[in-house]
C-alpha cells in the first residue's frame, strides 16, 4: 500500500496543471483544482457581490477601525503576499466569513455583540486562518453555486432578475457558494487554532476567541428554532465543544507584548456607538404586509398571507404555496415608464402582450403581459412599470401559467397600492441603534434598561455584554443598549 504523502505527491503530479502546493499552514502537499490566480478571480467576483447584495457597513471609523486590527494579524499570517482586506458587512445577523483571496468579513450583527478588541480579533484570527490554510479554495474546488430550492425560482432566475429568483427559492438576494456553503469539521477546528496563534504573536488574548463563542452560544439559544446562515458560528464542531477547545489551548498559548488599538473595554465600546441593531430603516421597513421605503419615498402593500422579503435591491413577496411571486425594484432613473418598458422588452427580447398606459395614484405607469421560456418550463409573467421621484420601479410579478388567473388580480392590487409617503408614515419610522450608557451605583440591568428606554430585554441586553442577567454592576461600568430612534431619510 503506497503511504499517504506518496499518494499525494502522485496526484500533484497528474494534476500539476490543475495546481498543486504546499499547504502554508501545514507545510504538506496539497492539492486543489483552484490556482492561486483563479482564486483571486473568484474572490473578486464574489467581493462585487458582496457589496452590491449585502452592502459595506457606512461607518468609516468603525471599517477603519477593523482593518487595522485585521491588518496586524495578516502581517502574522503564515500566508503572505495576498491582498488581505477587512471589511464589516452590512448584515444584521451575527456572521464572518472570507473569501479565498484574502478578503475578510465580519457583520455589523456580530461586531455588535463584541466586548473587547481581543474578541474582535478572534474573530478575524479564525477568519485569516480559513484564508491561511487555503479552505475557501478547497470548498470551492467541490462547491456548485447554491441552487434555487424551487422549479419555479430556477425558471425565473437569470431570465428577470437573479434576486426575484431567489426570493422564489427562500434563500435571499446572496447564494455565493465561497460564502455560504459550510466548512468541515476539520477545518473549523483548524481555522480556531491558526486564529489563536495569530491573535496571541500579534498581541492579543487568544482567550477572545472562545469568549466570542461562547457569546454567540447563548445568543444563538435566544432563538430556538431559528434558520441561521452557516459561516462562524458553523455547528461543525458543535459551538460547545469549540468553546471548551479554545479555551483550553488559550490557556497554553505565549502571548505577545503589544499595545491593543482601542485602550480599553470602554474605549472598544465606544466605537460601537451608533451602530444599526437589526433591520435598517433605509432599506425600508415592513409592517405586516405594508412596505414603507423611507429614502425612496414610497409606500406598497403586499398580498394578505403571502411571505415578504427585503432585500437590499429587491423587496417583494411569495404566495403560500410557491407557485407565485412579485418583486419590486428599481428599473432605471428618469421619469418615463414608456422608455423602461422598452428598455426591458429590447434586453430580454419578450414579447410584450398589448401594453397599457396607466395612473396609479396620479404616478404615470404602464403593464404589459408576457410569457417566458425558462429551463423549468414556461411561466407567465405581469409587469407593471412606475415614475416616482426621478425614479422608475418595476414589478415583476410571476406565475405558473395556470396560477397567473388566480394572481393576476393580486398582482394588480400590489402595483396599485404604490404611492408616495405620508408625512405621519415617514416621521412614524425608526431604526434601532445601539448606544453606550454607563451604570449608576446601585443599578441592575434592567434599571439600565429601562432608564436608557432600551428595546432589548434583560437576558438580550445581558449576552450582548457578556454579562450575567442577575450580575451586580459597577458605578461607571460602560454597557451596551439598542434603542428606538426617529430614523431621518438621507436626501
Amino acid at each position: 500500500m503506497v503511504s499517504s504523502p506518496r499518494r499525494i505527491a502522485v496526484a500533484c503530479a497528474v494534476l500539476a496543471l490543475s495546481g498543486c502546493a504546499r499547504n502554508p499552514v501545514t507545510g504538506r502537499p496539497q492539492v486543489t483544482l483552484v490556482s492561486e490566480a483563479k482564486e483571486r478571480e473568484l474572490s473578486e467576483e464574489e467581493a462585487r457581490r458582496v457589496a452590491e447584495t449585502m452592502g459595506l457597513y457606512d461607518d468609516p471609523a468603525l471599517a477603519a477601525y477593523v482593518r487595522a486590527v485585521g491588518e496586524r494579524l495578516a502581517r502574522v499570517s503564515p500566508r503572505q503576499g495576498l491582498p488581505y482586506d477587512f471589511q464589516v458587512v452590512d448584515m444584521k445577523e451575527p456572521n464572518a466569513f472570507a473569501l479565498p483571496a484574502g478578503q475578510v468579513y465580519v457583520s455589523r450583527g456580530l461586531v455588535a455583540l463584541l466586548n473587547s478588541e481581543d474578541e474582535l480579533a478572534g474573530v478575524l484570527g479564525h477568519e485569516v486562518g480559513h484564508v491561511a490554510a487555503r479552505h475557501s479554495a478547497q470548498r470551492a474546488t467541490r462547491a456548485a453555486p447554491i441552487g434555487i430550492l424551487t422549479g419555479l425560482g430556477a425558471g425565473v432566475t437569470g431570465i428577470i432578475s437573479p434576486t426575484l429568483g431567489d426570493l422564489v427559492g427562500g434563500i435571499g438576494g446572496f447564494a455565493g457558494a465561497l460564502v455560504l456553503a459550510p466548512y468541515s469539521r476539520g477545518q473549523e477546528r483548524e481555522a480556531d487554532e491558526v486564529g489563536q496563534d495569530l491573535t496571541a504573536k500579534a498581541g492579543w488574548d487568544p482567550a477572545g476567541l472562545p469568549a466570542s463563542l461562547r457569546t454567540l452560544e447563548r445568543e444563538d439559544a435566544l432563538h430556538p428554532g431559528e434558520k441561521r446562515p452557516a459561516s462562524f458560528f458553523s455547528t461543525h464542531p458543535p459551538l460547545p465543544d469549540r468553546v471548551v477547545d479554545t479555551e483550553e489551548r488559550a490557556a497554553r498559548l505565549m502571548r505577545t507584548t503589544a499595545a491593543p488599538i482601542a485602550g480599553s473595554r470602554a474605549a472598544f465600546l465606544r466605537k460601537l456607538d451608533g451602530l444599526v441593531v437589526g433591520p435598517r430603516a433605509r432599506d425600508g421597513v415592513f409592517d405586516g404586509q405594508t412596505f414603507r421605503q423611507p429614502d425612496l419615498d414610497f409606500h406598497v402593500q403586499f398580498p394578505a398571507g403571502w411571505k415578504t422579503v427585503n432585500e437590499r435591491s429587491i423587496v417583494g413577496a411569495g404566495a403560500p404555496d410557491g407557485r407565485a411571486v412579485i418583486g419590486l425594484e428599481v428599473a432605471g432613473d428618469g421619469n418615463d415608464p414608456e422608455a423602461a418598458l422598452r428598455d426591458f422588452e429590447r434586453k430580454t427580447k419578450l414579447d410584450l402582450a398589448s401594453p397599457e398606459r396607466l395612473t396609479i395614484n396620479g404616478l404615470p405607469a404602464r403593464h404589459a403581459t408576457a410569457t417566458a421560456r425558462t429551463r423549468g418550463g414556461r411561466v407567465a409573467l405581469d409587469l407593471t412599470w412606475i415614475a416616482h421621484a426621478g425614479h422608475v420601479y418595476r414589478f415583476t410579478g410571476v406565475a405558473e401559467p395556470d396560477a397567473m388567473a388566480a394572481s393576476a388580480p393580486l398582482f394588480r392590487a400590489t402595483t396599485g397600492s404604490f404611492r408616495p409617503l405620508a408625512s405621519a408614515e415617514r416621521a412614524a419610522i425608526r431604526e434601532t441603534r445601539l448606544r453606550i450608557v454607563s451604570a449608576r451605583r446601585g443599578d441592575t440591568l434592567a434599571d439600565v434598561l429601562a432608564r436608557a428606554h432600551s428595546s432589548w430585554n434583560v437576558a438580550t441586553a445581558a449576552v450582548a455584554n457578556g454579562l450575567d442577567g442577575n450580575s451586580p454592576l459597577e458605578a461607571g461600568q460602560p454597557l451596551k443598549v439598542a434603542v428606538s430612534e426617529r430614523y431621518t431619510p438621507a436626501r
